[in-house]
């Protein structure tokens, strides 16, 4: 099947895209954009984060012929060309970046709620990255990105 789609601003004809594919797959082996991470192919880690016309998602879990159509903005595009997005400027600052895996997805989760919620208290961090999991960290480098990044988009 054929699937066009719109991927951080450029339109994309993908063809020979099977029905068992995932948004994920089409986004790392077929348009080549390996940030969106795979890791539980199952929703549980939020590695795979994507906003999907306009909503974060888990990548591994939207079948690739239901982006037909669709908008897609992945970790890639969040940066405007070299300049790093003020959420991903705020992760290298704090330190919050470890193995890197789960930074992708907790990248856009962020985006996500300071989108949402310009000054979020600690229990709403909490929640909104409740569904992305770190295995390297006690979160706390990842709480303070998110409150240095919140600082700056004031």
């Amino acid at each position: 099947m054929r699937v066009d789609l719109e991927v951080n601003g450029a339109r994309r004809s993908v063809d020979g895209v099977e029905a068992e594919e995932s948004l994920l797959f089409l986004l790392r082996e077929r348009v080549g954009l390996p940030g969106s991470k795979n890791a539980c192919e199952q929703g549980e880690c939020g590695s795979c984060t994507v906003y999907l016309d306009g909503t974060a998602v888990c990548a591994c879990l939207v079948a690739a012929g239901q982006a037909h159509g669709s908008a897609v903005v992945t970790v890639e595009g969040l940066a405007d060309g070299d300049e790093l997005h003020p959420v991903q400027r705020a992760f290298m600052d704090a330190g919050a970046v470890q193995c890197g895996f789960c930074t992708p997805g907790l990248l856009v989760a962020v985006h996500d709620l300071l989108a949402r919620r310009d000054d979020p208290d600690e229990p709403e961090i909490r929640e909104a990255l409740a569904g992305n999991l770190c295995r390297c960290t006690g979160y706390e480098k990842i709480f303070e990105a998110v409150r240095l990044a919140a600082r700056g988009s004031r």
